[in-house]
C-alpha cells in the first residue's frame, strides 16, 4: 500500500544534481540536491527564477527520486527549490528518509511546514512573510542581505527562533557592496557569521 501511494504522489522537479553544500553550517560537504518548482516569495534578486512556474517542471515520484539518490556517495539530501514548502513534503522526506539519508530543507517558510528533516535552514525574506509553524525548527537562520533595511529584518527574525539557532547573513550575490556592509556587521554583533555562496566562487553548481 505504501509503495503505492508513493507512485502516485509526485513533485514538479527542476532539477537534481550531485555537488557539495554551498552556504551555511554545511558548506563543503557531499550533497545531492533536490530542486522543487513552484515559488510565490518572488525575490527581485533570485537566481532561480526559471523555479517559480512549477508547471514547467515534469513531475516525478518519491520512488523514482529515491532510485537517483540512493546510487550517489554523499552525506546529505538537500531540497530546496523554489519554495519547497508549497508543497506537502511529508511523502518524500518520509522515503528518503526510510533509505537511511541524511535530509535537509531550505525554505523561506512562506507556507506551513510539512516533511521530517535532519536540518532546516531557515532564509526568510521580506517580499512574503513567514508562517508561524516555521519557528521552532529552526536550526540555521540565513538572511539574505543587500541594504541595512535587511539587516533590521535579520535581527527581527533572529528573535523569533530557537537561541541555539545557527545565524548567518550573507551577501547578495550582485551587490558588491553588501560584502562590506556584512563583515562590518559581524565585527559589532557576534552571534552573527559571515555566508558565502562558495560554489560560485568554485564555479559549480
Amino acid at each position: 500500500m505504501k509503495a503505492t501511494i508513493l507512485e502516485t504522489i509526485t513533485y514538479p522537479i527542476v532539477e537534481t544534481f550531485h555537488s557539495v553544500q554551498g552556504e551555511g553550517a554545511w558548506a563543503g560537504v557531499s550533497a545531492f540536491f533536490i530542486r522543487l518548482g513552484g515559488c510565490d516569495v518572488y525575490c527581485p534578486w533570485c537566481d532561480q527564477k526559471e523555479s517559480w512556474n512549477a508547471k514547467r517542471h515534469p513531475m516525478r515520484s518519491p520512488l523514482s527520486i529515491a532510485q537517483e539518490v540512493k546510487i550517489v556517495n554523499l552525506a546529505i539530501v538537500v531540497i530546496t527549490g523554489g519554495e519547497p514548502l508549497m508543497h506537502d513534503l511529508n511523502p518524500l522526506t518520509q522515503h528518503l528518509r526510510e533509505l537511511g539519508l541524511r535530509v535537509h530543507l531550505e525554505t523561506s517558510g512562506a507556507h506551513p511546514f510539512s516533511g521530517e528533516f535532519d536540518w532546516v535552514t531557515f532564509s526568510p525574506k521580506r517580499y512574503k512573510l513567514p508562517h508561524q509553524s516555521i519557528r521552532d525548527r529552526v536550526n540555521e537562520l540565513k538572511v539574505v542581505v543587500a541594504n541595512t533595511e535587511d539587516l533590521q529584518w535579520a535581527e527581527q527574525q533572529a528573535s523569533t527562533i530557537p537561541p541555539e539557532a545557527v545565524k548567518y547573513l550573507q551577501p547578495e550575490w550582485n551587490t558588491p557592496e553588501s560584502q562590506q556592509l556584512i563583515f562590518d556587521y559581524v565585527l559589532q554583533h557576534p552571534q552573527w557569521r559571515i555566508s558565502l555562496q562558495t560554489h560560485k566562487f568554485l564555479g559549480v553548481r
